[in-house]
């Protein structure tokens, strides 16, 4: 399994709650394509959302997207970590 980071532009203005209801949309359906959705950010004045994801392929991440009605527009792998 990867590590992917996604990115999602045109969320000006997002609430907490709006954040929490689409990663709960993920989290719902994520199983399906072996996708495990960590965390998830937003900067609601910039309009940026990023997702931490643990996934096998990027594909697998923007389908769990799309399903749930939120499609990434950028999606990278992240192959190193550290703590």
């Amino acid at each position: 399994m990867s590590r992917f980071m996604d990115v999602h532009h045109g969320m000006q203005g997002i609430t907490a709650d709006q954040l929490k209801q689409a990663h709960q949309a993920d989290l719902a359906i994520e199983k399906e394509e072996g996708v495990h959705f960590e965390r998830a950010w937003a900067d609601p004045q910039a309009g940026i959302i990023y997702c931490l994801s643990e996934a096998p392929s990027a594909d697998a991440v923007q389908r769990i997207h799309e399903r749930a009605g939120h499609r990434a527009d950028e999606i990278h792998e992240v192959p190193l970590t550290i703590a």
